[in-house]
C-alpha cells in the first residue's frame, strides 16, 4: 500500500515538470530554490505532524507527498503558463526525440546503479540490504546534490552559448574544474572518517554501514569526474552518445555487483568501487572524442584540486592519529574537517596557484545571466561536429 500511495508522486511531479523546465530554461534558479526550500519545510512539517499523531512510516509517505505536491502547485505559480490545447505539426518531434533519448539514458543508469540493492534483498535478506543503503545512501547525497544543483544551471547556460565554441569550452572547463574542487576532498574525508560519520549521522546501531561506507568513498571521486560530461554531450546535442556510453556501463557495473555478491555487502561495494575506478578514463575519453574539450583539458583540471586534496588528506590523518583521537565521533568529525579543509584551500588557492582562477570564475558568476544570450536548448548534433 505505501507503493501504491507513492505512485501517485509520479503524476502529482509530471504535472509541473514543463513549469519547472521553463524556469530553468530562463535561469530562474533563485525562485526554483524559494520552491524547493518551501517545498521542503511544508513537508517536514507534515511529516513531523503525522508521526506525532502516530502514522508510523506513513509520515514519510506523506512528506514526500506533501513536498511533491507543493513544488508542482509552486512552480505553477511561478511560471504562470498554461498550455495551450494540442495540435498537430507543432514542431516538438525533435524536442521529443532529444528528451525521449536522455529518458532512456536516465532509465538505463538508474537499473544499473540500482540493481546490486536488488540481488543483495535476493541473496542477503533485508539486514544486509539495510546496511549498504544506508551506506550507499550516504554516498550519494553530495552526488547527487552537487550534480543536481549545478548540472541544472551548467546545462541550461551551456545549450546557450552552444555555438560559440570558444565561451563554451572556458564555461565548461571552469564549472568541471569548480565541481572537481568540491568532491574530491570530500571523497577522501568520507574514507578517512567513514566510522565517525555514520555513528553520528547513523547512531552506534549502523556500525556495520562504516566499512561498507569508506568501500564506496571512491565512487564519490569517479561521479564527481565523469557526471559533468553529461552536460558537455546534452548541451551540444551528442545526447545519443551518452546513452551508448551508459548501455556499455550498465554490464560493466551489474557483472561487478555478481562478482562481488558471494563476499556480501563489503563484496560488493569494492566490486563497485573498481570497476567505476577502471572505467573513468575510457568514459572521459569517448565523452570528448571530437569535441571541443579534450582529455588533456580535463586532467589539467584535476591535477591542482587532486594533488591539494591528497597532501591535506594524508597531513589530516597523520595529525589525528599522532596526536590520538578525541573519544567523541563529532568532535573527530569537526576538529578533522578544521584541519583537512583549510590545507586544502591554502594548498589550491596559494600553493599551486588557483587563487586568480576562482576570483575571475566569482567575477564571472556575478556577470549573472543576462549576458548568456537566449539561444535554443536543443543543438543540432550535425553542425556540432561540422
Amino acid at each position: 500500500m505505501v507503493m501504491v500511495a507513492m505512485s501517485a508522486g509520479f503524476v502529482i511531479s509530471a504535472a509541473g515538470v514543463q513549469h519547472n523546465a521553463l524556469l530553468q530554461r530562463h535561469l530562474r534558479y533563485d525562485e526554483l530554490t524559494a520552491i524547493e526550500v518551501l517545498s521542503q519545510l511544508l513537508g517536514i512539517g507534515v511529516g513531523i505532524t503525522m508521526a506525532i499523531d502516530g502514522f508510523a512510516y506513513w509520515a514519510l509517505v506523506g512528506w514526500t507527498i506533501v513536498v511533491q505536491a507543493t513544488g508542482t502547485v509552486l512552480v505553477w505559480l511561478t511560471a504562470a503558463w498554461i498550455p495551450s490545447r494540442p495540435r498537430r505539426r507543432a514542431g516538438i518531434r525533435p524536442l521529443l526525440r532529444f528528451g525521449g533519448t536522455i529518458t532512456l539514458n536516465i532509465l538505463v543508469v538508474y537499473i544499473a546503479y540500482n540493481f546490486e540493492k536488488v540481488l543483495l534483498g535476493r541473496f542477503w535478506g533485508a539486514d544486509a540490504l539495510g546496511v549498504y543503503g544506508r551506506a550507499y545512501q550516504l554516498v550519494n547525497l553530495p552526488v547527487d546534490n552537487l550534480n543536481s544543483a549545478v548540472g541544472g544551471v551548467a546545462f541550461s547556460a551551456l545549450s546557450r552559448i552552444q555555438n560559440d565554441r570558444t565561451r563554451l569550452k572556458s564555461y565548461f572547463i571552469n564549472g568541471y574544474s569548480l565541481l572537481i574542487s568540491m568532491t574530491i576532498p570530500f571523497a577522501l574525508y568520507v574514507i578517512i572518517f567513514a566510522d565517525d560519520l555514520v555513528m553520528v549521522v547513523l547512531g552506534p546501531k549502523w556500525t556495520e554501514a562504516a566499512p561498507i561506507l569508506r568501500l564506496l568513498a571512491p565512487i564519490i571521486f569517479v561521479f564527481g569526474i565523469i557526471n559533468p560530461l553529461g552536460w558537455l554531450l546534452y548541451s551540444i546535442g551528442l545526447q545519443g552518445r551518452s546513452l551508448r556510453i551508459a548501455i556499455v556501463i550498465a554490464p560493466i557495473v551489474i557483472t561487478a555487483y555478481v562478482i562481488g555478491l558471494p563476499y556480501g555487502p563489503r563484496g560488493v561495494a569494492l566490486a563497485y568501487s573498481v570497476a567505476m575506478t577502471l572505467w573513468m578514463v575510457p568514459h572521459l575519453v569517448w565523452c570528448t572524442h571530437n569535441t571541443i574539450v579534450s582529455l588533456q583539458d580535463l586532467l589539467r583540471s584535476m591535477f591542482r584540486p587532486c594533488a591539494a586534496s591528497i597532501i591535506a588528506a594524508a597531513g589530516t590523518f597523520g595529525l589525528v592519529y599522532y596526536f590520538g583521537q578525541p573519544s567523541s565521533a563529532l568532535v573527530r568529525l569537526i576538529a578533522g574537517g578544521g584541519v583537512m579543509m583549510p590545507g586544502y584551500l591554502f594548498l589550491l588557492l596559494f600553493v599551486f596557484g588557483q587563487i586568480t582562477f576562482y576570483r575571475k570564475l566569482v567575477g564571472e558568476l556575478k556577470g549573472g545571466p543576462s549576458e548568456i544570450p537566449d539561444w535554443p536548448l536543443v543543438a543540432d548534433a550535425e553542425s556540432v561536429r561540422q
